[in-house]
């Protein structure tokens, strides 16, 4: 999706002759001067043809740097630029979160560096675009691939994060797997420090890779006498002996090196097997609620579960549920769900359903959750992948079909379309799923507001792409941007291009391309000032032929869409003054020079993104009337179609153009 080429004469610092005379060399004698002239000429011919495919690059990309920065280009396709990064603050951006305060929250935990992840390395840095400012944050625990939501008071829930990780093929050195550790004393817990041993019946030895502390058994009085119910709790043990003589295929039953007597009757270990075998990424059971007015994460108490990957989707009254990962063994949580009360700072059980890692959950206008099929990694190809809608009061979960490739929704981009009323999502790209080359161009859009919702196709993208991210605009339009074709951008797959979808025609249009590559683990989201910020980036490789190892992009892009070429700051729309807390079914009145302008009002959630899952952004359509230098902002009513917590609320004029956000808080 090349914009067109740009017509008229070409003047300025290009026109002219591309290339110059070459270089004065010594006359020769007269004698040998007609032969070597002839050489010369023809050598210079040769020197010439060699370089014309540098000279007409260089003219290419002249050309291009000329046609990108003019105002007609800019008006009608957006522009690039690269936010200066000082190098202390560079850090690979596994998460990005916009804060009602208008920073950007980037945590980057381990940042899938092993080395970090050894040493205890952990990083979050906050942006402030508006200033250009960086801060960075203590960050306590490894937050990499954890999930996150926005808290109905502006915080920002961050629950699970890796506790160890993944080890493949040839690089599985010693057996391992998962141990049930039990414990039937019911007087007594216990705490079992990493590295305690297991021995099993043949002798072979096996080390716990984390803490664990196993309960109290249940005791219950019956007739005769007491009934004992052994508690248990989990934990990845690896042999300590090398290769081979790890491995164990048949069940048993462990004993714990160092217990005697009666502690060693009440605790022990039961395992199925351990091999050589793949070893996933781990997760852990933390949870903070990070402080945007602080600028420091608070702890919480942790999940029951351990999680990495999962989704975090926030519900109408302001609660969230938390949905699958990977757990403390690396297997993906089997259908245990938990939702977080911010008000009570509790965590309790929430209905079972599975699903594959980091999947698409939102939250729609009728109370349930949508599930688009969107997803980012782990789980079997045949389990938890169809789209539906779930209903968490009576758990029930209604297919819905239409899909076109649903064996390609892994690492694809969807949401909710502007504006949030309609009840029409999206999904776009994606591809097969694990390391497979398999990417898809197909788009597809559902309207739940119809009797028996089914997807249809949408207009296709460019080209086959994963890892695409999606961003709504005030003007109603969602910017689409980044991606590779293949995985983790393998065979230097990667795509630059962007283009707008406009839910009004079903139809894409071009708009500026990045110069940075956003593959996996990259994000991107709309900053109160209009603009759209893009982060990350982590390919597998940094050639074409996949020989050398990949290195995680550091650098921050920024795109201006055209509606700000279109218009300079004091033509843009302003709001004033007005309230900073609006209520659901209630009215604000705002400020503004341009009032009879004004053409729509949008209230939109921030983003909390990671994997090209972004389930907090939606933008509400707001009912708008005019007065004297004033305007008048009716909200709906559902705190299903508007959850409690802070939003950007945007005005646009006639022309398309929105003001800066004014931040709004609905409790």
């Amino acid at each position: 999706m090349t914009p067109p080429p740009l017509t008229g004469p070409l003047t300025g610092p290009l026109s002219g002759p591309l290339t110059g005379s070459p270089g004065r060399r010594p006359r020769p004698s007269r004698g040998v001067r007609f032969r070597k002239a002839v050489i010369g000429a023809g050598v210079t011919a040769a020197l010439a043809a060699l370089n014309v495919p540098a000279a007409v690059g260089f003219a290419q990309d002249r050309l291009h740097d000329y046609r990108i920065s003019r105002p007609e280009y800019k008006a009608q396709y957006g522009s690039w630029s690269q936010v200066p990064v000082p190098e202390e603050y560079r850090t690979n951006a596994i998460h990005a979160a916009l804060l009602h305060t208008g920073k950007v929250l980037l945590i980057a935990g381990s940042g899938n560096e092993q080395k970090q992840f050894d040493a205890g390395t952990f990083e979050t840095v906050l942006w402030d675009p508006e200033e250009n400012t960086f801060t960075t944050v203590p960050t306590p625990d490894d937050l990499f691939c954890a999930g996150h939501a926005q808290l109905p008071s502006g915080r920002l829930l961050v629950a699970g994060g890796t506790a160890r990780y993944e080890v493949l093929g040839d690089a599985v050195e010693h057996a391992g797997g998962a141990m049930l550790v039990k414990n039937e004393d019911p007087d007594r817990a216990r705490t079992l420090p990493a590295g305690t041993r297991f021995r099993s019946p043949s002798g072979v030895e096996y080390a716990s890779t984390a803490e664990i502390t196993v309960p109290p058994a249940a005791k219950e009085v019956v007739p005769g006498g007491a009934e004992v119910t052994a508690s248990e709790e989990r934990v990845f043990v690896t042999a300590v002996a090398e290769g081979e003589a790890g491995i164990t295929a048949e069940p048993a039953q462990y004993e714990i090196v160092g217990l005697q007597g009666r502690d060693a009757d009440n605790l022990y270990g039961l395992a199925q097997q351990m091999t050589l075998d793949d070893q996933d990424f781990q997760g852990i059971d933390v949870a903070y609620e990070f402080d945007p007015v602080a600028e420091r994460y608070v702890p919480v108490p942790p999940m029951a579960e351990a999680r990495w990957y999962p989704t975090l989707t926030v519900l109408p009254d302001g609660r969230v549920l938390t949905v699958s990962g990977l757990d403390d063994v690396g297997q993906v949580v089997p259908g245990i769900n938990e939702i977080y009360d911010p008000a009570t700072q509790t965590w309790s059980e929430g209905p079972e359903r599975y699903f594959p890692t980091y999947p698409a959950l939102f939250l729609t206008a009728d109370g349930r959750i949508f599930y688009t099929g969107s997803n980012a990694g782990y789980g079997p190809a045949d389990e938890g992948r169809e789209p539906g809608l779930w209903d968490l009061e009576e758990n029930t979960f209604e297919p819905v079909p239409g899909l076109t490739d649903p064996d390609q929704l892994e690492t694809s981009a969807s949401l909710l379309l502007p504006p949030a009323q309609d009840q029409r999502f999206m999904v776009l790209g994606g591809g097969g799923v694990g390391e497979s080359a398999k990417s898809t161009a197909r788009t597809a859009v559902v309207d739940l507001t119809e009797e028996r919702p089914r997807y249809t196709d949408g207009p296709e993208l460019p080209q086959g792409t994963r890892y695409l991210n999606s961003v709504i605009l005030p003007d109603d339009t969602v910017f689409t941007t980044g991606g590779s074709e293949d995985y983790r951008a393998r065979g230097d797959s990667n795509v630059l291009r962007a283009q707008f979808y406009d839910p009004r025609s079903n139809e894409f249009r071009e708009a500026a391309d990045p110069t940075v590559g956003r593959t996996y683990h990259s994000e991107a989201l709309l900053l109160p000032d209009g603009r759209v910020a893009t982060f990350g980036g982590d390919p597998l490789f940094a050639d074409k032929a996949d020989t050398r190892p990949g290195e995680f992009e550091q650098r921050i892009e920024v795109y201006e869409p055209p509606y700000l070429h279109r218009a300079d700051e004091e033509e843009r729309p302003r709001l004033e003054g007005g309230p900073e807390e609006l209520a659901r079914g209630g009215t604000g009145v705002f400020r503004t020079p341009q009032a009879d302008r004004i053409a729509t009002a949008r209230l939109m959630r921030p983003s909390a993104v990671t994997h090209t899952t972004d389930v907090e952004q939606r933008s509400v359509e707001l009912e708008v009337t005019r007065g004297e230098g004033e305007i008048t902002v009716t909200v709906p009513d559902d705190p299903a179609l508007i959850p409690p917590g802070w939003y950007m609320l945007f005005v646009t004029d006639s022309e398309g153009v929105p003001s800066e956000a004014t931040w709004v808080h609905l409790p």
